[in-house]
């Protein structure tokens, strides 16, 4: 695993809004910004030197060697002006631990510098067999410190 030391390469990403994402009126449907979300997050883990099979197990690894799950329990959307097709986002991720089985990311759209929507996803470590809580996992334990560290913030 190769870890990127620069957060800016893993927290600061780009997006272009497709016409697939806007509906009848020409502006992102609400559902997308959280599709994105989650897509931003995959992303960032991939471009901090975390495959994707380190933390979304499928179906059959559940199975076997993963013992931890990190199912959504909040988030929230607030969209201060219209995203439309061909928009050239900017996106910050802003992770945080919470305590020692949950975090949250706070996401940040900007188009040319101004905020246009501002989304916030809170996850929980569960056991996937028991479905009762657990710590993090070593891997997310890692990228949540170091992005918080990048940050200039101690960590909890």
């Amino acid at each position: 695993m190769s870890i990127t030391q620069n957060s800016k390469d893993w927290l600061c990403l780009q997006r272009i809004v497709r016409f697939g994402d806007t509906d009848a009126a020409g502006v992102i449907h609400f559902h997308h910004l959280f599709r994105w979300c989650h897509e931003a997050w995959e992303e960032s883990l991939d471009q901090y030197g975390l495959q994707a099979i380190e933390i979304f197990p499928s179906s059959v690894d559940m199975q076997s060697q993963f013992s931890t799950a990190l199912p959504i329990v909040h988030c929230e959307a607030d969209f201060l002006s219209p995203i439309r097709i061909g928009d050239k986002l900017q996106l910050t991720l802003l992770p945080r631990k919470i305590d020692l089985n949950s975090f949250q990311i706070e996401y940040i759209f900007k188009l040319k510098q101004k905020k246009v929507a501002i989304a916030l996803v809170r996850h929980r470590a569960i056991d996937p067999k028991t479905r009762h809580l657990c710590g993090l996992s070593t891997c997310i334990d890692r990228w949540l410190e170091a992005s918080t560290l990048n940050r200039g913030i101690s960590p909890l």
